[in-house]
């Protein structure tokens, strides 16, 4: 199996207001979940591969809030010149952004989803993707999110979490790999 010609790279949320773990739930899992997106991202930008950014404009007191130092991008993957943003103030980056129709008009239809939180921007994004007929992809390794509390008080672990979100979404809205996978269906 190949993916396939010219797959977006979608690089979701990596903000520093990200970095702010204690608002987020404490704990997350996969530390290195950045330096495996800027893995990929090296890897688009030599083969002059579609690259997306996509940034959360949170709602104070949010860490993401517009016009805070947490609303930038992490300095590891950093867009450049020609690389378009698209700015969101709900989960789907899909949702009050033109995302589907930049995609649509360059005839992209093949996703590759990187960046925080499996659980919330992650999670959202693939299902309306997957809804909108999108061939999407999300890198598991290059993905995390934070500990939650469920409905009852009960505390999980960010792993956990992070398992249970790509486990609903595999088959049905994305195929799931990892970045070394990934890199070798390219």
């Amino acid at each position: 199996m190949k993916i396939g010609d010219q797959p977006a790279l979608l690089l979701i949320d990596i903000q520093k207001g990200m970095n702010n773990t204690e608002y987020y739930g404490g704990h997350r899992n996969n530390p290195k979940a950045e330096e495996q997106a800027a893995k990929i991202l090296s890897y688009w930008r030599a083969h002059q591969l579609p690259v997306i950014h996509i940034k959360h404009n949170g709602t104070p007191p949010s860490p993401l809030s517009k016009d805070t130092p947490g609303n930038d991008f992490m300095e590891i993957v950093q867009p450049i010149k020609g690389e378009p943003i698209f700015e969101k103030e709900v989960n789907s980056a899909f949702i009050g952004t033109d995302l589907d129709a930049f995609l649509k008009k360059k005839g992209i239809m093949r996703l590759v989803l990187v960046g925080l939180t499996t659980a919330h921007c992650i999670s959202s994004t693939a299902r309306m993707a997957g809804n909108f007929g999108y061939d999407t992809y999300i890198i598991s390794d290059a993905t995390a999110t934070f500990n939650t509390l469920g409905i009852d008080g009960q505390a999980y672990e960010a792993a956990l979490v992070h398992t249970i979100c790509l486990a609903t979404l595999r088959n049905e809205f994305a195929t799931i790999l990892d970045t070394e996978s990934l890199l070798d269906l390219l």
